[in-house]
């Protein structure tokens, strides 16, 4: 079983950046391909970023391609998301999810067993 815990989100203005943390328990975290998710008021919520647990290939969704950045320190049980140049579109609450040996389909929910309680992100104009 894998327990995460995201934290890093909060308040800040267009342009700016913020980098998200999900810290993971359990001595496996290796294994796991991680994802990290959002959901804006009123919307469903949707595929941010993927890293697989080789940390060989990293997977984005057009709307965050070439502003984020997904990676993992395997050493720290941490997955990281590093967002750039943010706008108020990407005002969400940001989920980690996590899901043993997954190597495809990296942007569907419901291949992630294990999922984070989020946090959220407020991008001001």
């Amino acid at each position: 079983q894998v327990q995460l815990v995201e934290s890093g989100g909060g308040l800040v203005q267009a342009g700016g950046s913020l980098r998200l943390s999900c810290a993971a328990s359990g001595r496996t975290f290796s294994s796991y391909t991680m994802g990290w998710f959002r959901q804006a008021p009123g919307k469903e919520r949707e595929f941010v970023a993927a890293i697989n647990w080789s940390a060989g290939s990293t997977y984005y969704a057009n709307s965050v391609k070439g502003r984020f950045t997904i990676s993992r320190d395997n050493a720290k049980n941490t997955v990281y998301l590093q967002m750039n140049s943010l706008k108020p579109e990407d005002t969400a609450v940001y989920y980690c999810a996590a899901d043993r040996y997954l190597s495809g389909n990296y942007y569907l929910q419901f291949e992630y067993d294990h999922w984070g309680q989020g946090t959220q992100v407020t991008v001001s104009s």
